[in-house]
C-alpha cells in the first residue's frame, strides 16, 4: 500500500468511509470503535519508544500488528472480507499471558498502576483497552461484530497488566500496594 495523500476532504462534513464503502458519521460508535483500538495502539508505541528490554519490545510491536487487524475487523461491518481476529490471536495472547505469569509473585493485594515510564505507560494502554471493550460492547448491542474481537479486547487488556508488571520486575523495581487505610484530616 502506498499512501500519497494525507487529507481527502471525504470528512470534511463530519463523516467517513468504512472499509465496505458505507459513510457514517464520525461520531457512531463503530468508529469510536477502531479510533480507540488506534489509541491503544499509539500508546503501546509509546512503551516501545521507551523500552529498552528486547522481549518486552518484541511482544509491543506483535501487539502492535495485531491492533490493525483488530482495527480492520472492527471498521468493517460483518459480511465484508478483511482480515479478522480469530481464536488463534486470542490463543496467542493467553499463551504469553500464562508464560509472563510464571516469572511474577501472585498478587496478594491491588497495586497502583506505577513503576518505570514503561510499565507505567503500559498500564495506560490497558485502561485504554478497556475502554475501547467497553465501546465494542455497545456496538455489538446494535450491529453484529465479530465476537473473537471483544475477547480480544479483554485477553489483551489482561496481557498489558501482567506485561506492565514484567516490565517492572524486569526493571527491577518494586510494585507499590494500593493503600486503602483512610486518610488523616
Amino acid at each position: 500500500m502506498r499512501v500519497t495523500r494525507v487529507y481527502t476532504k471525504t470528512g470534511d462534513a463530519g463523516e467517513t468511509s468504512l472499509v465496505d464503502g458505507s459513510r457514517v458519521g464520525k461520531d457512531d460508535l463503530r468508529v469510536a470503535a477502531y479510533g480507540d483500538v488506534d489509541e491503544l495502539n499509539s500508546v503501546l508505541g509509546l512503551a516501545r519508544a521507551g523500552n529498552e528490554e528486547p522481549e518486552i519490545g518484541a511482544i509491543l510491536e506483535r501487539l502492535q500488528n495485531d491492533l490493525f487487524i483488530v482495527g480492520a475487523d472492527l471498521a468493517t461491518p460483518m459480511g465484508t472480507a478483511v482480515p479478522r481476529v480469530g481464536a488463534e490471536m486470542i490463543a496467542d495472547l493467553e499463551g504469553l499471558i500464562d508464560r509472563l505469569l510464571e516469572e511474577l509473585e501472585p498478587l496478594k493485594e491491588f497495586i497502583l498502576p506505577s513503576g518505570t515510564v514503561v510499565g507505567s505507560t503500559i498500564h495506560l494502554a490497558r485502561t485504554v483497552a478497556r475502554r475501547a471493550e467497553r465501546v465494542v460492547v455497545a456496538l455489538g448491542r446494535r450491529e453484529e461484530i465479530n465476537p473473537a474481537a471483544l475477547i480480544y479486547l479483554n485477553r489483551i487488556s489482561d496481557l498489558l497488566f501482567v506485561l506492565a508488571r514484567a516490565a517492572n520486575k524486569r526493571a527491577g523495581v518494586t510494585e507499590t500496594a494500593a493503600n486503602f487505610s483512610q486518610r488523616k484530616k
